[in-house]
């Protein structure tokens, strides 16, 4: 079983989210979880990323894999550069060509190959796509690329644990 990590490019909370953080990981592992996703670009996908270094230590069983956003052809000490605090690395072909879409159809990958999400999101109750009556103001917001992620499990009927305090 697969989980992945989605969050805002800035942490408020770093000093009480990272223990969350971890508790929650060591209890996916505790519950069968042992393949975990990584994007990048955000402080929240960093926690992650050192969070599972520190499992990775007690769990050796689990999979840490980052799923490149940038670079699809990298070199010999790039790839040992990323696998100090991952198992595993890849660009996904379907991302060449992707523009600026890059990282929505990144986290799309992230999402589709996971069974639990857990995000960082600040999230709205209902996606705006999904309202019954859609204002001019409405349709006009700028989501962010979380945001467009969160949405997205949603509608994929994912397990979304999502860290962001209300």
């Amino acid at each position: 079983m697969s989980v992945c990590f989605i969050g805002h490019r800035d942490v408020d909370n770093k000093d009480t989210l990272y223990p969350c953080l971890f508790a929650l990981v060591e209890q996916l592992i505790q519950e069968g979880h042992t393949r975990f996703l990584l994007g990048s670009r955000s402080e929240f996908n960093a926690m992650a990323v050192a969070v599972l270094k520190e499992l990775k230590l007690k769990y050796h069983h689990i999979e840490r894999i980052y799923i490149r956003a940038e670079y699809p052809y990298i070199g010999e000490d790039y790839h040992a550069f990323l696998l100090e605090s991952c198992d595993e690395t890849y660009f996904p072909e379907e991302l060449l060509g992707a523009g600026r879409s890059v990282y929505v159809k990144r986290n799309q990958i992230l999402i589709d190959q996971s069974t639990v999400c857990v995000f960082y999101c600040k999230a709205k109750s209902q996606a705006i796509s999904e309202m019954p009556q859609q204002t001019a103001s409405a349709k006009s917001l700028k989501k962010s690329g979380t945001q467009i992620a969160y949405d997205y499990a949603l509608k994929r009927k994912k397990k979304i644990l999502n860290l962001f305090p209300r």
